[in-house]
């Protein structure tokens, strides 16, 4: 047949993604519930978003206010919002108070950014530190020895929680290449609670993408960020 694949419907990679979730969790001796399923929604509009919250998803992820904005407005709390991408100091007051996870806190202004907007509406804002694990000048996030210090600032702020730490994996051919990554994200979050610097113990780890979220499963991964492999593209 000429023309490329026909693309699955939406129903069909979500049951496909689920099972491999489900297999990647088995092989680890982990429970099902300790994963936890972020659609990355930036390529699809509000109608579609509403066939994935048929299907039973709750939890979206945007990279920027400018194209989530028309999709928050639609929605709203029928969904869980998740910040994923790099977010601008300036651009703090759109997302804090909209988007209920901020996984890409990654330098001291932007925390105190998060902080003061946090502190005006009254609220305590969910965060995941974004760690640099693999060193490409690509990618945004603190260097893994800058973690204790960053931590330390971040305890500072009773209107911020860390949440969890994040990191994302370099796009390899063969997926393994990134488990080293992985388990170094998630020794540094082993690391920072056995220095209790932060008032509570964290738990969760944001990583794994459509290229590598199984090895993320099998090296800790709480939260997935999943667009491609469970759109059907």
């Amino acid at each position: 047949m000429s023309g490329g694949a026909i693309p699955l419907s939406f129903r069909e990679s979500v049951e496909r993604t689920e099972a491999r979730i489900r297999e990647a969790c088995r092989r680890c001796g982990r429970p099902r519930e300790d994963v936890r399923l972020i659609a990355v929604t930036k390529y699809i509009g509000a109608g579609e978003m509403r066939e994935l919250l048929d299907l039973g998803l709750r939890h979206f992820g945007e990279n920027r206010w400018q194209q989530a904005r028309p999709k928050w407005e639609a929605i709203g709390d029928e969904a869980v919002w998740h910040f994923i991408g790099h977010l601008q100091t300036n651009k703090v007051k759109d997302v804090i108070g909209r988007f209920t996870y901020l996984h890409s806190l990654d330098r001291l202004p932007l925390l105190e950014a998060v902080q003061k907007r946090a502190a005006l509406l009254g609220i305590r804002v969910p965060v995941f530190i974004q760690i640099n694990v693999s060193g490409e000048a690509t990618k945004h996030g603190l260097k893994p020895d800058e973690l204790p210090a960053f931590a330390a600032k971040a305890a500072e702020c009773p209107n911020v929680r860390v949440e969890g730490l994040m990191t994302m994996a370099p796009h390899e051919a063969d997926p393994e290449n990134t488990r080293p990554v992985f388990r170094r994200l998630r020794e540094l979050r082993d690391e920072l609670n056995e220095r209790a610097i932060l008032p509570e113990p964290v738990r969760h780890l944001s990583m794994g993408m459509s290229n590598d979220f199984e090895i993320a499963i099998e090296e800790g991964a709480t939260w997935l960020r999943l667009g491609s492999v469970l759109l059907g593209r």
